[in-house]
């Protein structure tokens, strides 16, 4: 308590100071990274050790391999950060973690550092929920960027259709009923026999196939109705490849993925430029893994050019689990007062933004 007491006095010294420099750790999945980062926008240093080619052998991410490999990178890589932004310990204003949602173990490994690191030096402690961490990925890559707008989160465990009101204030107006995309993503990958990450690989070779050979089903779901399903999808790719194997027949898995792309990008960019009619915003923005692929930015800005919305999307870098992203968020919520004592836990299913659940049909 006193630790706590402590340091709700000193945010509100550090809510007057001209620089506030944050040190963010994101563990969340099987991407290890710190960044030092100034004023929420100005990135001094965002370090992140990747597990792809670690995971790459299983075909998707192995919980138990993940943590352990945060616990071998966390230090060196926050060490990398402090040096590559030129600072020390001591020039740190706040720490912030990601709290969740993500993998608990791998959860743990940034919460107990980020704890430890707070406490040590007697600095705030933010806690920062992962998705709310992607939406800001955008006001890095956007310097001009402010609420309010609707942001499309896509990745391999999350599809949201998130309404920014202000900084730190969602209201979540749809989401995935089943598999979120970039999961669809990496299923239907395997079973084309193509490398892990799915999303990647089958928007590379999608680039050299017939996005109309196969009509795969599109699900809209009810009329207003702004959530997401793409379980039926990965299915009917499944099956359509089991009947063909079952026949004997040769099949073009560039024209394939370039289908089953097409089918997933025609619902994310309806549904959003449906929602962002509903609700009254000009502004559409992105985040999240599957937001660097490249046919969804392609018909996301050709459909939002044509409906009159601004489009915003981070750099391919920043669209990765990454800790600038999670230093951003904490800082907008430092300067509304919104610290967290050293009982903060980890809540690997659970989301604030998920949660902020608003009709809007």
């Amino acid at each position: 308590m006193a630790y706590f007491d402590d340091m709700r006095k000193r945010v509100e010294v550090l809510r007057h100071k001209d620089e506030i420099i944050i040190l963010a750790i994101e563990t969340s999945c099987d991407e290890t990274s710190a960044a030092v980062v100034k004023n929420g926008r100005t990135v001094l240093s965002n370090m992140i050790s990747s597990q792809i080619e670690l995971h790459r052998r299983y075909g998707g991410v192995v919980p138990e391999i993940a943590s352990r490999k945060h616990v071998e990178m966390i230090s060196p890589i926050i060490d990398e950060a402090l040096e590559e932004a030129g600072m020390g310990f001591e020039q740190l204003d706040c720490i912030a973690v990601t709290f969740g949602p993500g993998l608990v173990g791998a959860l743990l490994v940034g919460m107990s550092i980020a704890k430890a690191l707070a406490y040590a030096l007697r600095l705030p402690l933010v806690g920062v929920d992962h998705i709310e961490g992607h939406i800001s990925a955008n006001y890095i890559a956007h310097p001009e960027l402010e609420p309010p707008f609707l942001c499309l989160v896509v990745s391999g465990g999350h599809t949201h259709l998130v309404w920014v009101k202000d900084y730190g204030e969602y209201s979540l107006i749809g989401q995935t009923r089943d598999d979120a995309a970039g999961e669809a993503y990496d299923k239907v990958a395997r079973a084309l026999g193509l490398n892990y990450p799915g999303g990647p690989a089958i928007d590379s070779i999608a680039k050299h196939g017939n996005a109309e050979a196969v009509q795969f089903p599109r699900a809209y779901m009810e009329e207003d109705n702004f959530d997401f399903s793409f379980s039926g999808l990965k299915t009917a790719v499944l099956n359509y490849l089991n009947s063909l194997k079952q026949r004997n027949e040769s099949y073009n898995v560039a024209d394939i993925a370039a289908s089953f792309q097409q089918a997933v990008v025609d619902v994310l960019v309806t549904k959003t430029i449906k929602a962002a009619q509903k609700i009254g915003v000009t502004r559409i923005a992105m985040a999240g893994g599957v937001a660097a692929n490249s046919s969804l930015r392609e018909c996301m800005k050709q459909k939002a050019q044509e409906c009159g919305f601004e489009l915003y999307y981070p750099s391919p870098v920043l669209c990765t689990d990454n800790a600038a992203m999670i230093a951003c968020a904490a800082y907008y919520s430092l300067m509304k007062g919104k610290i967290h004592d050293l009982s903060l836990t980890v809540e690997p299913s659970f989301s604030n933004i998920v949660s902020s659940r608003t009709q809007c049909g």
